[in-house]
């Protein structure tokens, strides 16, 4: 038996399924593609999670838009993060040329072009239904963490939360959680000593920049009513084809906080509301979560150890999570553990770290008779990639140098006019584009402090009044004194005015005059 016959045997071996299962091409030998050694991925291993890797321009978004395309047909919804906006095209059929047929004839495939129901998501003012999320929703905990807090300010963000719990006030966008954290330094300083403890202004004012570095990120736009539902993403056509959700983040990737900010708490809603589902013969969901390096850059240290623990967890929800990142090492050993599916596009070597960087990624993939992975890793084409994922016993598969399919749909953007088509048929853009501002902790918090000011207006006033009528009362009662003493002096004994006159005088004066002489 050839080298050739052994090799394609063995591919069929590693990649036979029982259940249903998405092909993602033909396992490729010695640089030539081994026609029907079709390299499979089972549907129901789909949960454990994914990597997709490679250089810049070596065919991630193609690998990506492929899986994507297969799921909605398996009826799986899909949600992707469309950050270099080349993914809305899925939305319209692509079109069949001689190179994409050629490939397909090498791989054993059949070409058809079609195009796929598709949901336009945002986060800013891009076209598309709006996504939300309020401040209570993400909680004083998952908050602090995303803020990065110490635990002072953790536990003041807690005392915070639960007087506004206590007192009915919710907590919806970054204006509620500004002004209550005003409110407990300044008017309601004492109210909040008496019922918690002291609260430092100095660490009131640490957390507030923090609020104000995601308030320039978007975060304003991103907090606040309506809520997105997470249920919305489960949606099926009529064909009973998955949605792919698109979520437009081409004005978000230089505002990785705000993007890191979503997505964990996009998954941390989805775990807490979707059901436990187990293993089944597919996903519920998959999530693809592009240039994943975005979050892991600007997480803290509990924020990488929330996102594992999520990943850990969120399988048993029936939810996939793909991370599509340049280099393996992107991703903490932690999370990457736990990725079991991995395409692996080509890397490039132009430096010595480079070429670390290689080897180190080459040792995430089992060991394979047929390729020298550090090498094949820089040898790969654009849509070619090396595969290995979990078969139905959970067992890694064989490595596989692969030559991909190409997409169904258009490998390109949509038209302006095509997205206002689009957003304009959509259900979630009615639903969730209508902006709500109902009451909430700012205005009753503004209305305490009005009221405070009033009533102590109002004393103020009393107390002025009362001072000006006491003052009052005591100069009339002076100048009653003095008009007293004033009458006291003019009004003379009778004798004495007799005596006092000048008739008088002058007689005793004559009197005296005549004694004398």
């Amino acid at each position: 038996m050839s080298k050739k016959d052994q090799f394609f045997d063995h591919i069929q071996a590693g990649y036979t399924t029982k259940g249903d299962f998405i092909t993602m091409g033909a396992a490729m030998l010695e640089g030539e593609t081994i026609t029907n050694a079709h390299v499979k991925i089972p549907l129901k291993t789909l949960n454990r999670h994914g990597l997709i890797a490679g250089a810049t321009g070596t065919g991630k978004s193609k690998t990506l838009q492929v899986l994507s395309e297969n799921l909605s047909d398996k009826g799986v919804p899909v949600l992707l993060m469309d950050i270099k906006g080349d993914l809305s095209g899925i939305a319209q059929p692509g079109e069949e040329k001689t190179f994409i047929t050629d490939r397909h004839q090498k791989i054993g495939l059949d070409y058809e072009t079609k195009k796929f129901p598709v949901e336009l998501l945002t986060l800013s003012e891009e076209n598309g239904a709006r996504l939300r999320a309020t401040v209570s929703e993400f909680g004083p905990v998952l908050l602090s963490r995303i803020l990065d807090l110490t635990d002072v300010q953790s536990g003041i963000l807690s005392v915070l939360f639960k007087y506004c719990d206590d007192h009915h006030m919710p907590l919806l966008d970054l204006k509620d959680l500004k002004k209550i954290l005003q409110f407990s330094t300044n008017e309601g300083k004492e109210e909040l000593e008496q019922e918690y403890g002291r609260i430092s202004s100095s660490s009131t004012g640490a957390i507030l920049r923090k609020i104000v570095e995601i308030e320039h990120q978007g975060g304003d736009l991103f907090f606040g009513e309506r809520s997105f539902e997470p249920e919305d993403l489960l949606r099926t056509d009529e064909n009973g084809r998955g949605y792919i959700n698109i979520i437009r983040l081409t004005d978000i990737q230089d505002r990785p906080k705000m993007f890191s900010t979503f997505m964990l708490c996009l998954l941390a809603e989805i775990y807490a509301t979707f059901p436990e589902q187990g293993d089944s013969d597919k996903p519920k969901l998959v999530i693809f979560i592009e240039e994943a390096h975005l979050i892991f850059n600007e997480a803290s240290k509990a924020l990488h150890n929330q996102i594992e623990a999520i990943v850990k967890l969120i399988r048993s929800k029936g939810v996939g999570i793909f991370f599509v990142t340049q280099n393996p090492t992107d991703v903490p050993d932690a999370v990457l553990s736990q990725l079991g599916l991995k395409v692996q596009h080509a890397l490039r070597a132009f430096t010595a770290k480079d070429r670390k960087a290689i080897k180190l990624s080459a040792e995430n993939y089992p060991i394979s008779d047929y390729y020298k992975t550090d090498e094949v890793l820089t040898k790969l084409g654009i849509g070619e990639a090396l595969i290995s994922v979990l078969n139905e016993k959970g067992i890694p598969t064989p490595l596989a140098a692969t030559m991909l399919r190409a997409p169904m749909s258009r490998m390109d953007i949509l038209e302006p006019s095509e997205i206002d088509s689009l957003v304009q048929q959509s259900k979630l853009v009615k639903k969730y584009n209508e902006t709500i501002d109902r009451e909430s902790a700012y205005e009753i918090l503004n209305q305490k402090i009005e009221r405070a000011e009033t009533a102590e207006a109002k004393e103020k006033a009393q107390q002025e009044r009362e001072a000006a009528s006491k003052s009052t009362s005591t100069r009339k009662t002076g100048t009653q004194r003095r008009q007293t003493t004033t009458r006291r002096r003019t009004t003379q004994n009778p004798i004495t005015k007799v005596l006092s006159s000048p008739t008088v005088i002058r007689s005793i004066l004559g009197i005296l005059g005549k004694m004398i002489k």
